[in-house]
């Protein structure tokens, strides 16, 4: 029988019972079991966690715990430098780009209108989403905590929020991302690449954009912009002032919390 001293640190509480919360929990069991699993008994993924002290020294996942160890788990690190000890990756756990389960639709469309690379497809199962992130080294968001958990899945966390406005509030927070954003430069319905469509360079390209945008339109505007995976071509209609508008809302409230704290 092994006896141990745990405690989580800030928003790792989120997967505690109210009782376990910011406080030291003395566990005990049975069997020789490595940190990470550990860790994940009490339901915390471990792609949550960035640095795990055991008596005051840094470690790995796969530490071996010992009897009366203390351990200390903690998030992700915005602003305390912690080079020194162990890292619990072999890479940066911070990376823009992103792969989201099925049910994070709406998040996904509003991290491509701010420019995030955001792959997204509505009939992936939890196995093609754990390789994607793996392979492609994406940070992986879902709210099913048990496909954090999964081995092979070394970079993503759980969304907490149901609300999709708040959701991306809540990534930007969470990975630091605001000076990241880059509005307009990603295609929400595909996740290419936007760019400008050049009337100098003619061609039947240029024609065959042209021919998807309604003659009203090309009455008055001269910009136009064009999808470099999918093909649509967008401007600055009345649906591009409504994107704006949301765009800035999500801006506004980032600064409103950096304000605040």
């Amino acid at each position: 029988m092994y006896r141990v001293t745990i405690r989580f640190y800030e928003e790792l509480n989120d997967f505690l019972p109210a009782a376990k919360r910011k406080r030291d929990i003395v566990h005990t069991f049975k069997g020789k079991r490595s940190v990470k699993d550990l860790v994940e008994s009490f339901g915390v993924p471990h792609v949550e966690v960035d640095l795990i002290l055991v008596n005051g020294r840094s470690v790995d996942f796969s530490y071996i715990v010992s009897d009366d160890d203390r351990i200390s788990v903690y998030p992700e690190f915005e602003t305390l430098d912690i080079q020194g000890a162990s890292r619990l990756r072999p890479e940066p756990l911070r990376d823009t780009r992103f792969v989201l389960d099925v049910h994070l639709g709406k998040l996904a469309r509003r991290l491509r209108l701010l420019g995030f690379d955001a792959d997204y497809e509505k009939d992936r199962d939890d196995d093609h989403l754990a390789r994607i992130s793996a392979e492609e080294k994406r940070v992986l968001l879902t709210r099913d905590r048990q496909l954090l958990m999964r081995r092979s899945v070394t970079r993503g966390f759980i969304v907490r929020s149901t609300d999709p406005a708040a959701q991306v509030t809540e990534v930007l927070e969470r990975l630091d991302l605001w000076s990241r954003c880059s509005p307009f430069t990603r295609c929400i319905e595909c996740n290419g690449i936007i760019g400008r469509l050049d009337p100098a360079d003619g061609g039947d390209d240029y024609s065959a954009a042209m021919d998807l945008v309604p003659p009203g339109v090309r009455s008055w505007c001269t910009e136009y912009f064009r999808c470099r995976g999918c093909g649509r071509v967008y401007w600055r209609g009345s649906h591009y002032d409504k994107l704006d508008r949301a765009v800035r809302e999500i801006m506004e409230a980032g600064k409103e919390r950096r304000d605040r704290y």
